[in-house]
């Protein structure tokens, strides 16, 4: 048997059943990755980013790092918090911001 037909052999052998709906799968399911990965990741992201945007001297904040603390001051890529029970004063990067309890006003 010659070199050439055992290539052909192995390569008929070794061909997909499923013809060609096994190339069209991949095509298929990149809609599907995108609505339950993408897409939920894109929509956390853009309501952090507009809950940075709002906050305001006397929130409560949380960071990443889980310290909580009282907002002082607020410059362009940081804020200052105050931390309880010492009232210490610490500087933290705005992107570390966790969540944020708004000081809502008694009516």
């Amino acid at each position: 048997m010659s070199v050439a037909t055992t290539f052909a052999f192995w390569a008929a052998a070794s061909a997909p059943a499923g013809g060609g709906l096994t190339i069209l799968l991949p095509l298929l399911l990149i809609p599907v990755l995108y609505l339950l990965m993408i897409r939920p990741q894109q929509k956390r992201q853009k309501q952090w980013q507009s809950m940075l945007a709002s906050i305001k001297t006397g929130d409560r904040v949380t960071t990443a790092g889980g310290i909580r603390g009282t907002i002082i001051s607020i410059k362009d890529d940081s804020i200052i918090i105050r931390v309880a029970p010492d009232n210490l004063k610490m500087e933290v990067a705005k992107t570390a911001i966790a969540s944020v309890t708004t000081q809502e006003t008694p009516s």
